[in-house]
């Protein structure tokens, strides 16, 4: 998981990439990095660490150009700690290509190998980022004909990239001198949106982002959602077109996406993330009824902040008192994309406190977006009790996660998620509480989906179906043996 963007403007972009990167500052803290275009020149900067503490006013300064593209990264794929991961990646033929990904490549060996020993190509890193970058540069570079780039020679590259990729990706490429690229995988599992603004000059200016907030806040109208296998190529003077590149694309998006990733401000495939939000409130509530006895729930509670739009629905069906008995500290990055159990246990007490008087002789029933290694679950529970709560039920928005997830969000391991081989009395006890209750797998699909065009979502880590096929058990497998090595 991470967030990208890319601009196209009549005046300078770093500004405004940088206050883009700090609207989508929710879906990565590992690095952040920038580059723009002046010209047939590209600039770049990217560091470890957020977006408010990574850029300094004489990195800003150095990022000159009106066309631009930046990235907040949660590691997926590669070292999280080696600042060379960091994107965007770059190569310098053709013409000069710099690009974002987010998402994850499912045939990395594949594609290594053939980089290799086909394209004879050098890759420096594990990331798949630079793999990506490498198959574009290898497909235009053999669409070329002659000086110029026209539309007709980018199209067909991205046609045999997704010829030649497999697994998610949404990407953003700026080409040197000769405009922004921006392409998404033929099942559209990560987000990507397309934005347009008016100038009063010739041309518009064009924004591309993994969420609608960043068009909201910069004051872009929302165009429409970039199709699955669809690439679009804006010129530096703000010519757009665009054209669908893959042979059989279907719109699957990922459900954790509504689940969690996003902020509730946006909307994605058509879809808004908060009203998805409230609905799965409605579907969990008809599930507590069903399995946990009235008398004991007092107070229903959410874990800021994305499951507070559930938590409201689940106490308003329900006809419980609402309260919010944990407080935020919102200077505490989020837990769940924090590498390392370690560091994800320490942080959410550093990130919550549990108010004592919203607990104390109470029967709590508490709400979560989700719950996938338990980590924080646990913590949550045993603070609650050490609150003064008389018993706990922990309830989840989604279903278990009992499946790694190879789509670009960090399970690749089952033995990482607590659901796995587990039941949901077994899953009680180890978090400590007293009732668990999960969403259903089709409450959830119907609950997201529900007035919208999208007719199916990409619920690997919940079913174990890889929408993409190319997920072997030994692909798996090797992905669970790399991590852990």
């Amino acid at each position: 998981m991470c967030g990208i963007v890319g601009i196209v403007s009549t005046h300078p972009v770093n500004q405004q990439v940088y206050d883009a990167l700090s609207l989508l500052q929710h879906r990565g803290q590992d690095s952040t990095g920038i580059a723009t275009s002046e010209g047939s020149t590209l600039h770049m900067f990217k560091a470890k660490g957020q977006v408010r503490e990574a850029y300094r006013t004489r990195d800003m300064r150095s990022l000159l150009g009106t066309m631009g593209l930046g990235h907040v990264r949660y590691a997926t794929k590669g070292n999280a700690n080696r600042e060379e991961e960091a994107q965007p990646f770059y190569v310098n033929a053709p013409y000069g290509i710099t690009l974002v990904h987010n998402g994850n490549l499912t045939n990395t060996r594949e594609l290594t190998e053939e980089l290799f020993h086909i394209d004879r190509r050098h890759l420096n890193t594990s990331s798949d980022t630079e793999l990506l970058v490498n198959v574009l540069a290898n497909e235009l570079q053999a669409q070329i004909s002659g000086n110029d780039l026209d539309p007709d020679q980018v199209f067909g590259a991205i046609t045999r990239l997704h010829e030649r990729v497999e697994g998610s990706y949404a990407a953003i490429a700026l080409i040197a001198g000769k405009g922004l690229l921006a392409f998404r995988d033929p099942f559209g599992i990560r987000p990507l949106v397309l934005g347009k603004r008016s100038t009063g000059f010739v041309g518009a200016e064009w924004v591309v982002a993994s969420e609608s907030l960043v068009l909201e806040s910069g004051g872009y109208e929302l165009v429409r959602d970039i199709a699955p296998g669809e690439a679009v190529f804006i010129t530096p003077d703000g010519e757009m077109t665009s054209r669908q590149c893959a042979a059989n694309p279907r719109l699957i998006p990922c459900s954790f996406e509504y689940v969690y990733l996003a902020r509730p401000d946006s909307v994605m495939n058509g879809i808004s993330v908060y009203e998805a939000r409230l609905r799965l409130g409605n579907r969990l509530a008809d599930t507590i009824a069903k399995y946990t006895p009235m008398g004991d729930i007092d107070v229903v509670m959410p874990i800021p902040d994305s499951s507070r739009p559930a938590a409201m629905q689940v106490a308003q069906k329900l006809g419980v008192e609402y309260r919010e008995g944990f407080y935020k500290n919102r200077y505490v990055g989020r837990t769940f994309i924090m590498p390392g159990q370690e560091q994800r246990k320490k942080s959410v007490k550093q990130k919550l406190n549990a108010m004592s008087t919203e607990f104390k002789g109470k029967n709590v029933l508490i709400v979560d977006d989700s719950i996938v290694r338990g980590t924080t679950s646990k913590e949550i529970v045993q603070m609650a009790r050490e609150a003064g709560a008389n018993k706990v039920t922990f309830t989840s928005a989604a279903p278990p996660v009992r499946f790694p997830h190879v789509y670009g969000i960090n399970m690749p391991s089952r033995h990482e998620l607590i659901a796995h081989g587990r039941t949901y009395p077994e899953i009680a006890t180890e978090l400590g509480a007293d009732y668990l209750i999960y969403q259903e797998v089709a409450d959830m699909q119907a609950a997201i989906i529900e007035g919208s065009d999208v007719t199916a979502l990409e619920m690997s880590c919940f079913t174990g179906d890889y929408v993409t096929g190319s997920v072997t058990p030994e692909y798996l497998a090797w992905v669970e043996a790399t991590q852990l090595s």
